[in-house]
């Protein structure tokens, strides 16, 4: 009984053990691979795996902000008001 006990514990500590290999990686590399959920548009359910490389999902922040900050200044006017 001990034995199965000891054996539950260690084989419990595998995942936290694996999770830790993958954390160990160079989180500043480019090239790394990062996959987000993003929800379906009309759906309360539905999403969808969009997987792009780290230097991808900075393009793509940078263009939402530019996008963001024009329609905000176009929203204003030439006047600035």
């Amino acid at each position: 009984m001990r034995i199965a006990v000891v054996v539950f514990a260690a084989l419990a500590l595998v995942p936290a053990v694996a999770a830790a290999e993958v954390k160990k990686t160079d989180n500043k590399d480019p090239n790394r691979i990062i996959c987000e959920k993003q929800e379906v548009v009309g759906s309360r359910l539905a999403t969808k795996k969009i997987c792009m490389t780290a230097a991808e999902w900075d393009d793509r922040k940078r263009e939402d902000r530019e996008a963001i900050d024009k329609g905000q200044r176009q929203a204003r006017g030439p006047s600035g008001s």
